[in-house]
């Protein structure tokens, strides 16, 4: 069994303690990597770690559970597969932080890995993933620290919630079934919704906004049956070069409560759509607005049609 070993490394201008805990932080993840979609932290006893990871390796979603062995002394993580995502029949790594000055460090990302029946194409196709992954994962880790306090301004999330008299099956059934949303949701033009993988759905939809035009976004869902669905847009709206979110169903003495939250990042170049004069708080508020207006939308049709079976 042919066996690679590989290793990427970038320097970033923030302190090595700052940027280890952004990587032992699991959640934040699909907001600081391009490629991951949504990560389940399983089990963890503080040290040690079991996590479900769902993103994309080339033009094409996986998803892989994994083990971490977290170090905050030695400023270490090393990772192993669990389970793989064929053609991958093995993979694991370490990340490395190393300081370089009070204000700088060199972070090194190791990989080792082979392949299903050591078949050769499939090994040179994870070449390509693992290089393409930990390049966009370096850079963006880079660019994340670097930018915290801007980030700061231009990231928020908010969240718009319903009571409903009706079961969080309806509910998640009503939003997991996307396909169906032309039909029964007034902003929604049309749509085209994949799941090859059960539990992991590609999303394509044309959205009208109030002033009639349309905007095309696509994303990726993983989906939690009966409870939740994480989504990670990977097409955008101008404004905007994050959206991720979830929707939530809880049930309640006082019925059940279905949510939906939103977390996105402002493009700073990108104010001018709004006008030449547009602010930041500007663009957060249109945003804001925009987003929320279609969660209660499809928040108050989903309990229309939950309560109809109750």
């Amino acid at each position: 069994m042919t066996t690679r070993e590989v290793e990427h490394e970038i320097t970033v201008g923030a302190p090595a303690p700052t940027v280890y805990r952004l990587l032992a932080d699991v959640a934040q993840w699909p907001r600081i990597f391009p490629p991951t979609l949504h990560v389940d932290q399983v089990e963890h006893d503080g040290r040690r770690e079991r996590i479900r990871i769902w993103a994309t390796a080339g033009d094409e979603a996986k998803n892989w559970t994994s083990r971490r062995t977290l170090d905050a002394d030695a400023l270490r993580i090393t990772f192993r597969q669990e389970v793989t995502a064929p053609p991958v029949a093995a993979m694991g790594g370490t990340w490395i932080v190393e300081p370089v000055t009070d204000d700088a460090s060199r972070v090194r990302l190791l990989h080792d890995y082979s392949a299903i029946d050591d078949d050769p194409g499939s090994l040179e196709w994870i070449d390509r993933a693992v290089d393409r992954n930990s390049r966009a994962e370096l850079a963006a880790l880079k660019e994340n620290l670097e930018r915290a306090h801007q980030e700061e301004e231009l990231t928020f999330s908010f969240t718009d919630s319903v009571t409903v008299a009706g079961a969080a099956k309806d509910l998640y059934d009503f939003v997991n079934d996307a396909a169906l949303w032309p039909e029964r949701l007034p902003h929604v033009a049309s749509v085209q919704l994949t799941e090859d993988t059960p539990g992991l759905q590609t999303l394509e939809m044309d959205t009208r906004a109030k002033d009639g035009s349309t905007h095309t976004t696509k994303s990726y869902r993983v989906t939690f049956p009966h409870h939740r669905i994480a989504y990670k847009q990977v097409t955008l709206p101008t404004l905007l070069t994050l959206h991720t979110g979830l929707w939530t169903f809880e049930e309640t003495p006082e019925g059940t409560v279905a949510s939906s939250q939103h977390t996105v990042t402002l493009d700073p170049g990108k104010l001018g759509v709004l006008g030449p004069d547009a602010t930041l708080a500007d663009a957060r508020a249109y945003v804001h607005g925009a987003l929320s207006t279609n969660s209660l939308a499809t928040l108050g049709h989903a309990r229309a049609y939950a309560e109809g079976r109750a």
